[in-house]
């Protein structure tokens, strides 16, 4: 591919594989994905039709021509003349140790090396790697071609040339300064899903009514302004300190079930998807997948008008173009 654009290499092309994808092709890269099951291609492909009805949405018809998509026989072939390497395999450490050393066989010296890696640490992913230092921890979002947070981990000065690489992408990369399993945002999750996996178990709630107090609740609050801002307004004019003095007791009496979680044995695990099925009724995943990104784009176009939150990057994107 030498046409002067910029190549991706995406090595594994599920969900976020080929949402990596979709995000590098419609932002003019070159990109070359390579996944030994048979209906890869076809998956990625259909995700990348999917991402560019939402992208001509968001971005109001106007965003660069696509690079070329090719589909590579063998990860070490996809990896070639790459100036980013997506590794997005199954989260098992033996399976990407095995994926980064055949990658650094023919990758360019020069090429970042990022891990999908949910959980995973820079450190367990450089064992054994000819240059550690260019192996990092590039932890997205589904779906990647419209969520814009990508956190990333590893050596600072790779991290710092990362950044430059990502922004023009439309993402925002939010550096994690100390490696943590599972990084900063899933950490958060984890213990949301977890209390919220012990009301299903206690029969608290369903499945729906949680989704139900997450999005005409506090979630319509995160996407703007996330936790301790949504609390410093919480505190009033005398701000965080007052909100701390004033519900900081609480977080000592015995409400959460966050150290502990509810064992997935079968009648839970039927409980939740019979529940989750009924709550999703007629839709099906495609339904939802459209549905998604179309609330996804209208969230971003209306935060974009007050210049907030990740409409701030819709609007800065504009004033590159023009």
């Amino acid at each position: 591919m030498s046409n002067g654009r910029r190549k991706a290499a995406i090595i594994g092309g599920g969900v976020i594989g080929g949402g990596w994808a979709a995000r590098f092709l419609l932002h003019g890269w070159d990109v070359a994905v390579f996944d030994p099951s048979p209906a890869a291609t076809q998956r990625v492909r259909e995700m990348i039709a999917r991402a560019r009805t939402a992208l001509a949405e968001l971005y109001d018809g106007d965003f660069p021509n696509e690079g070329e998509l090719t589909i590579s026989a063998t990860s070490s072939e996809a990896v070639i003349g790459a100036d980013w390497i997506q590794e997005s395999t199954p989260e098992r450490l033996d399976i990407k140790l095995a994926c980064i050393a055949d990658i650094e066989t023919t990758a360019a010296p020069e090429a970042i090396i990022a891990s999908s890696t949910s959980g995973f640490r820079p450190s367990q992913l450089q064992q054994n790697a000819k240059q550690p230092h260019r192996i990092i921890v590039a932890h997205p979002f589904n779906p990647v071609y419209l969520i814009p947070l990508v956190e990333l981990v590893g050596h600072a000065d790779t991290v710092a040339l990362a950044k430059t690489q990502l922004e023009p992408l439309g993402m925002k990369p939010l550096h994690v300064r100390k490696e943590i399993d599972a990084h900063i945002a899933d950490r958060l999750l984890e213990a949301v899903w977890r209390e919220a996996l012990w009301l299903v178990h206690d029969d608290i709630a369903t499945t729906e009514e949680i989704d139900d107090a997450i999005r005409f609740g506090f979630g319509l609050r995160w996407a703007q302004m996330g936790l301790f801002e949504t609390y410093r307004i919480a505190g009033g004019d005398a701000g965080m300190a007052h909100f701390l003095a004033q519900f900081g007791p609480a977080l000592k009496w015995p409400w959460t079930k966050l150290m502990d979680v509810p064992e997935l044995d079968e009648a839970l695990v039927s409980k939740i998807a019979a529940q989750s099925d009924a709550q999703s009724s007629d839709h099906t995943i495609a339904d939802l997948e459209t549905i998604r990104d179309r609330n996804l784009v209208a969230i971003q176009k209306a935060l974009a008008t007050h210049n907030h939150g990740a409409g701030q990057l819709l609007n800065n994107r504009k004033k590159q173009q023009d």
